[in-house]
């Protein structure tokens, strides 16, 4: 047997191995279950902060003027910044 025809066998032999191994491998994936997608609660049950930014978020260039928005703004840099909510009700408006 000259060199080209065991390449040719070679190349035969290794495309049927592929073919049958993805063969069974899609065999596979139909007969497994699916699984149902977790339910995740909605942001009004996890924390009201995320539900006012959320709701701020959806309000778009208006948010930057509602004064609930600004003072949920100010909750969530204090609670992602770990600092202390300051003592005096200042204005949540007043830009510093």
């Amino acid at each position: 047997m000259d060199g080209k025809t065991l390449a040719r066998i070679g190349a035969v032999v290794f495309v049927a191995l592929a073919v049958t191994a993805t063969a069974i491998d899609m065999s596979r994936r139909d007969s497994a279950p699916e699984t149902a997608p977790a339910k995740v609660p909605s942001i009004v049950t996890q924390d009201p902060l995320d539900a006012q930014l959320a709701r701020c978020g959806q309000a778009g260039e208006a948010g930057a003027h509602d004064p609930q928005c600004l003072k949920a703004w100010a909750d969530n840099r204090r609670r992602f910044l770990g600092s202390e909510p300051e003592q005096s009700a200042s204005d949540p408006t007043e830009v510093r």
